[in-house]
């Protein structure tokens, strides 16, 4: 047997929750980080707290358990790349010491019981390195023993505080009877509600333009929205909408919602019952769900290099890295596609923010399919896109950056628009003008890349005009602009090609 290589490279976040023990493991390469590895086992710690606070042998054991399994992954990445966190339950055991005790022999590892402040602060940093931050954004985060609540912006948390309420905690103290009643859920709100009352004033007041869920009840509920075949954002509608048809399944042993997991189905009610009481109390309108939480934010705070950078940049560098994408040419149509899209903005009300934020990364990350085969690159690169995580990207921004990418030559196909919603026409015009771009910069050189004026009538038309001499001294690109015409005039999109 050969000897082992150190992976100094890898590196393991083991999170001991009071609801499930989370290992992640994930490999720092081509400027981002890629999960390799995930292991969850439901351990329901904070069930085993007595009155007392007072720990059952039941519980550790469960807990103990769990991390002898965990152990034998550790043991192939180096220590200073292992960091381990515990929250709630073992700051609140008054036992904790001897769980703690054990759990660090079988791991040979310390074990770093987080202040809820800092759990806050980490959740925070998790989502932000994960999820596409604009402006100021409330991350609520529903753990089995805490919630915690912040505000941040960038990657800096400005408010945050760790509320003493968890789905685990509230299920034994509101659902315990197993019941799905109207007065086992209004307790339970009304109950939360009181526990988020001395921090409402000031997170109201600082406010915020969006509001992300880093808990697997969001997810649960995302989940289940889907499964009826609604729009993934929560709204305090659909949150009493499930509640009422949880009552109706009368108790939890008989909850059986479309899209509702069996593992998550023990701790959803009393998880369900705590986002309402947020809800309501901060005035919340909606809420997606962010990309990672404490693991992402305590992984990301073990690497340096990866503090404060700009996420979109991290993530299409670590595609153009992967993939071997030519750099330059990336520019080229970048450049070049802003340039025409900057010409049209006014006539097409392009928000210029936005369509800058979509171009640059199609021109990134459209050739990424060249190292599949060339002939249906573009819809190998969408499909890497569509399985692929973009952290600094919203839901809607990546469905767009993949439409624009699997239509940007070739054949036009309109369903690949057909789920963007209110970003469907300018997803649409946006295809017309990466298309042109990349036609306009096939010579791959930046000498070569030709002056160009594009306007569009109402009929949609586009004109584009060139100095008459440059088209009659490229043949080339002359024929491969009258295909595009055809291209996009079968799908009733017009181009008139003027020498001025």
């Amino acid at each position: 047997m050969g000897q082992k290589i150190p992976q100094s490279s890898v590196f393991a976040v083991i999170d001991l929750g009071s609801n499930s023990f989370h290992m992640l493991i994930a490999r720092h390469v081509a400027g981002g980080v890629h999960t390799i590895g995930r292991v969850k086992r439901k351990v329901r710690l904070a069930a085993g707290l007595d009155k007392n606070n007072m720990l059952s042998e039941e519980a550790m054991q469960r807990g103990w358990e769990c991390l002898a399994l965990f152990a034998e992954r550790l043991q192939d990445i180096p220590k200073a790349n292992i960091s381990i966190v515990a929250t709630a339950t073992l700051r609140l055991a008054k036992n904790a010491e001897e769980f703690k005790t054990r759990a660090e022999q079988i791991l040979n590892h310390k074990i770093n019981v987080i202040s809820g402040e800092l759990e806050a602060k980490t959740i925070y940093k998790g989502v932000a390195h994960t999820s596409a931050c604009q402006g100021r954004q409330l991350v609520i985060d529903i753990g089995g023993a805490s919630t915690e609540v912040v505000i941040g912006k960038g990657f800096d948390a400005l408010l945050y505080k760790s509320l003493n309420m968890g789905c685990v905690t509230f299920l034994e103290q509101y659902f315990s009877d197993g019941l799905l009643s109207s007065e086992n859920f209004d307790q339970a709100i009304i109950s939360a509600k009181k526990v988020v009352s001395p921090i409402q004033k000031d997170f109201v007041a600082l406010g915020w333009e969006l509001a992300i869920g880093a808990s697997g009840t969001v997810q649960a509920i995302q989940e289940i929205l889907a499964a009826d075949g609604q729009s993934d954002l929560l709204t305090l509608k659909k949150l009493h909408d499930i509640q009422a048809q949880a009552i109706a399944c009368q108790s939890i042993s008989k909850l059986d919602l479309p899209g509702l997991s069996e593992e998550r189905r023990l701790v959803f009610v009393s998880g369900l019952a705590i986002l309402i009481a947020l809800f309501e109390s901060l005035h919340i309108a909606q809420m997606g769900l962010a990309g990672g939480a404490l693991r992402e934010g305590v992984l990301y705070s073990m690497i340096p290099e990866l503090h404060n950078s700009d996420i979109c940049k991290r993530t299409l560098d670590s595609f153009m890295d992967r993939y071997h994408v030519d750099k330059r040419q990336a520019s080229y149509v970048a450049e070049l596609a802003l340039s025409l899209a900057k010409q049209l903005a006014d006539t097409w009300q392009l928000d210029l923010e936005l369509t800058k934020k979509i171009i640059s990364a199609v021109a990134c990350v459209h050739e990424i399919g060249l190292i599949v085969d060339y002939k249906l690159y573009h819809k190998h690169s969408a499909y890497i896109l569509t399985h692929t995580g973009m952290p600094g990207y919203s839901k809607i921004e990546k469905q767009m950056i993949v439409a624009l990418t699997s239509s940007h030559r070739a054949d036009l196909n309109l369903n690949n628009f057909a789920n963007l919603g209110a970003h469907t026409k300018a997803s649409q015009r946006l295809s017309r003008i990466v298309r042109l771009a990349v036609i306009l910069s096939m010579r791959r050189q930046d000498d070569m890349v030709p002056p160009v004026m594009v306007s569009a009538d109402a009929q949609e038309q586009l004109v584009l005009s060139f100095k008459a001499d440059w088209l009659a001294n490229h043949p080339l690109m002359e024929s491969e602009l009258q295909q595009e015409a055809q291209y996009q005039r079968k799908v009733g999109w017009n181009i008139q090609i003027k020498r001025d």
